[in-house]
C-alpha cells in the first residue's frame, strides 16, 4: 500500500490538507498527518485538526510522498522547521515524491528540490529573483517528474487527484473522481 505523509503547522490552509487526506484515503492510500508538535493544529481559517500522530513519531517509518499544505503562517512554519527540510531532501534524493500547493512549494524551493523544475504556487510565493533556476508557471498543478506543485485552495480537488494518479495509477484517480460526481 502506498503511503503519504500530510505534516500540519500551525496556521495552515485547512480546505487542501482535509481535500487531500479524504480524497487520497478514498484512493486507499495510507495517508498519516503529523503535527509539527503534540495536540490539535488550528488552520487559517479557524479549524482545529486533531492529527494522526506528532511529526517526530511520523519520521520513524518511510513513506512514499509527502504533501506540504499551504496557507499562512503554516507553510512559513513548515518552511523553518529542519525535520521538514531535511525530510524533504532526503524524499527527493531517493526519488519519492514530493508535493506542495499555495504557499507551501516555497517549502521545496527551500530544501532545493525546484532547482531547474516547472513549478506553480500562489501568486507571488514564489519570486523569481530569489529563485532564477525555478520555471515558475501560470497553470493549476503543474508535475515535474517527482515534483508536484498546485496554486491554491481552489484547485485542492484536482492536486489530491493529480497525487492519486501519480502515484497508484490512472484507474484508481478516475475511480476516486466518480466516485465525486463532479462536472467536468
Amino acid at each position: 500500500m502506498a503511503t503519504v505523509l500530510v505534516p500540519l503547522a500551525q496556521g495552515m490552509e485547512e480546505l487542501e490538507a482535509v481535500t487531500v487526506v479524504d480524497l487520497l484515503r478514498r484512493a486507499g492510500i495510507e495517508v498519516v498527518t503529523a503535527g509539527l508538535e503534540a495536540g490539535p493544529v488550528k488552520g487559517s481559517r479557524g479549524t482545529v485538526l486533531l492529527p494522526d500522530t506528532t511529526l517526530d513519531t511520523a519520521l520513524k517509518r518511510e513513506y512514499d510522498m509527502i504533501v506540504l499544505p499551504g496557507g499562512l503562517p503554516g507553510a512559513t512554519h513548515l518552511e523553518q522547521d529542519p525535520r521538514i527540510i531535511a525530510l524533504v531532501k532526503k524524499m527527493a534524493g531517493d526519488n519519492r515524491f514530493t508535493a506542495a500547493i499555495c504557499a507551501a512549494p516555497k517549502v521545496l524551493a527551500r530544501a532545493g528540490v525546484l532547482e531547474g523544475k516547472h513549478v506553480t504556487s500562489y501568486p507571488g510565493v514564489l519570486d523569481p529573483t530569489q529563485w532564477p533556476r525555478i520555471q515558475l508557471e501560470n497553470r493549476a498543478i503543474v508535475t515535474d517528474g517527482k515534483v508536484i506543485t498546485s496554486r491554491g485552495p481552489g484547485t485542492a480537488m484536482d492536486f489530491a487527484l493529480e497525487l492519486i494518479g501519480s502515484l497508484v495509477g490512472k484507474e484508481k484517480r478516475d475511480q476516486v473522481e466518480a466516485g465525486l460526481q463532479r462536472e467536468k
